[in-house]
């Protein structure tokens, strides 16, 4: 076995370790593959004899790649989460894993608000073991420096837990997935307020949907089976759903819940605002 195959090898075996910690520094399955990507190459670019620790080298060097990248996002003012990751994809067990874990969409939007070297040093030290030590050089700090950093970090995590109201809004919005997609009319009339409003902005309504529609009968109708390509998301920080189209939000579902049920749904396709609505999905 040459040395090339020998790394390769090893490559793969941490490859699922290197696709979560990269999930958790980006909060996007497709930059997450990029950035172990090319983590990769610059591996493949390197003598056997110069690691040591194979495993530590790789999360190092993975943890640079996704700190340049998140500085690059933040000079740019990218859309923070997770532009290109298509609607309808096959699902793998690594990226089911991923995504399934204890990281959720509410977590992914307050680690988005964290500086980049603050949320390396959370990710790479509270959730993955990794001593400050080693992660000081990846930020160019003491290790005391990046201690202070996952400490800041850990206290606006600890402190941005979801609310009861946002978690049975999470619980409508998901039932109000299922039933849709199954086609559920008392499923959806259960999740429904008797007097909802399901609004469209122009560009929906150009895409076929009605401009308004109003109360629980009428709104049933209008999505018993026809969110099938919708998947979960937050939009501005409460859940929602979003509707993507190569690897673009093209339509945005917006809720608002009151007494228990959803009383307002707004589909937004408009280009604008869909990039003012912070989507991460």
């Amino acid at each position: 076995m040459t040395d090339k195959d020998w790394l390769a090898e090893r490559f793969e075996d941490n490859r699922s370790h290197l696709t979560a910690v990269a999930y958790r520094m980006l909060g996007s399955p497709a930059e997450a593959d990029d950035a172990v990507q090319e983590t990769w190459l610059r591996l493949s670019r390197t003598e056997r004899d110069d690691v040591e620790n194979l495993r530590g080298w790789l999360t190092t060097t993975v943890a640079r790649i996704c700190l340049d990248m998140l500085r690059s996002r933040r000079a740019s003012r990218a859309e923070p989460l997770d532009e290109a990751e298509p609607v309808a994809h096959d699902e793998t067990p690594e990226h089911d894993a991923i995504l399934a874990d204890s990281v959720g969409l509410a977590l992914l939007v307050v680690l988005d608000q964290l500086d980049p070297a603050e949320r390396l040093a959370f990710v790479l030290h509270d959730m993955f073991a990794v001593p400050f030590e080693e992660i000081a050089p990846i930020v160019q700090r003491t290790s005391a420096a990046a201690r202070q950093l996952a400490s800041r970090a850990r206290r606006r995590v600890q402190g941005a837990e979801a609310t009861p109201d946002r978690a049975r809004q999470r619980e409508l919005v998901d039932a109000f997935l299922a039933a849709s997609r199954n086609g559920d009319f008392e499923a959806l009339l259960a999740v429904l307020d008797p007097d909802v409003v399901a609004r469209a902005d122009a560009a929906a309504a150009a895409m076929g949907a009605d401009a308004e529609v109003r109360g629980a009968d009428d709104v049933t109708k209008t999505f018993a089976g026809r969110a099938k390509a919708a998947r979960p998301a937050m939009v501005g920080g409460e859940p929602g759903l979003v509707w993507a189209q190569g690897g673009v939000p093209r339509v945005v579902f917006v809720f608002r819940a009151a007494r228990g049920r959803i009383v307002e749904i707004e589909l937004v396709a408009d280009p604008e605002r869909i990039e003012s609505l912070n989507v991460v999905y």
